[in-house]
């Protein structure tokens, strides 16, 4: 992919391809006009809205479940993609439509060099690489802890140097742990019950701060249970959407842990990627240093779920109940005034049509 001339992309009126709010187009925050200025460590910089008809983006972990649908998404509007992945847990077929259509680079964001090489010429970064899951974390800390707060540091320093327009960070409910009040909202206590949720939680506050104090521009979207194709549903630490659907297509017993009582806010993977598009092209005054919850506004119990996608299917699926696991929380919805106020988010797709599509990629795939 070659350099963009970013002088000639000045059209304010590019269509972004999903629904915003009423106004002027909401803009990436970037320098003020003229050269990139220096960004010594200690420099503060001020940033205001320009709106360049193309961007040249950053998705990092684009070869995973939600990367790839992001980085499908860009290249749909015409934007110039860049994806970088190590492939420890993303699925390279999951880009192999987009085979020319992008720039992949291979590599360890664990490694400023990779980094470095990783954020050159990009206008803004998408970064979505980590480690997930909450089992894993407990098993392993220090690798959670590596892949989703070292690497985002790097990550960070390097898109600082090269003077990144914006950067949307990836980061998870579970940083709220179980606190009690529904629905859980930005401004509430933080109380993560697991290394994965420790680790995002640092991983988001790194990216406010230096956006906080005038570093980068920045802003960290906690997602709410995202499911959709391309969600691996043969790992161990499979999330329980793909688990359930996938117990239903072998006809085998669901893994219920705990008593099925508890609840979820699922949120299928399109109306996370819509977003991260309307997070890099919101307003800097609105949304620079914010942290926003994206889910699907409904809260579904385990059980209900496993009803749902009996209906979906039309097929029986018997389950069979395992300990609660730790780490893991009770309740979660997300309150969605803030993703609505600044960024127009309103979820789309409704969770029975989003499990509809689902199972028919997992058919598709056997």
């Amino acid at each position: 992919m070659g350099s963009v001339d970013r002088a000639s992309e000045a059209s304010p009126s590019r269509e972004l391809g999903v629904a915003m709010p009423a106004g002027p187009l909401p803009s990436i925050g970037s320098p003020a006009g003229g050269p990139a200025p220096e960004r010594p460590s200690a420099r503060r910089v001020t940033w205001r809205s320009v709106a360049p008809s193309k961007w040249t983006c950053l998705v990092t972990g684009g070869a995973g479940f939600i990367g790839s649908h992001l980085a499908e998404r860009l290249v749909q509007l015409g934007h110039h993609v860049r994806v970088t992945d190590d492939f420890s847990t993303g699925i390279r077929d999951n880009l192999v439509h987009l085979d020319g259509q992008l720039e992949l680079l291979e590599g360890d964001l664990t490694d400023p060099g990779v980094c470095e090489q990783a954020v050159e010429q990009i206008d803004v970064v998408f970064h979505l690489a980590a480690l997930a899951s909450v089992p894993r974390s407990l098993t392993n800390p220090w690798a959670t802890h590596d892949a989703n707060v070292n690497a985002t540091l790097h990550l960070i320093r390097a898109s600082q140097a090269a003077g990144v327009r914006r950067l949307v960070y990836a980061s998870s409910s579970s940083v709220y742990g179980d606190m009690p009040t529904l629905p859980k909202t930005e401004s509430a206590e933080a109380l993560p019950r697991s290394p994965y949720a420790a680790a995002k939680l640092a991983g988001e506050q790194y990216v406010l701060a230096y956006a906080r104090g005038g570093l980068l521009n920045g802003v960290a979207l906690r997602y709410f249970n995202v499911f959709g194709p391309r969600q691996n549903p043969h790992s161990p630490y499979a999330a329980v959407v793909p688990a359930f659907l996938k117990a239903a297509l072998w006809c085998e017993p669901a893994m219920l842990f705990g008593d099925g009582g508890q609840t979820r806010d699922f949120t299928y993977v399109d109306d996370v990627v819509t977003a991260n598009v309307l997070a890099a092209s919101a307003p800097a005054d609105l949304a620079n240093g914010m942290v926003i919850n994206i889910g699907g506004g409904r809260r579904t119990s385990l059980l209900a779920l496993l009803q749902l996608i009996m209906q979906v299917t039309g097929r029986e699926v018997k389950w069979e109940r395992r300990p609660a696991r730790e780490g893991d929380v009770r309740d979660s919805l997300a309150s969605l005034d803030r993703a609505e106020r600044i960024l127009g988010y309103r979820p789309q797709v409704a969770l029975d049509e989003g499990l509809k599509r689902t199972w028919n990629w997992l058919r598709s795939t056997v």
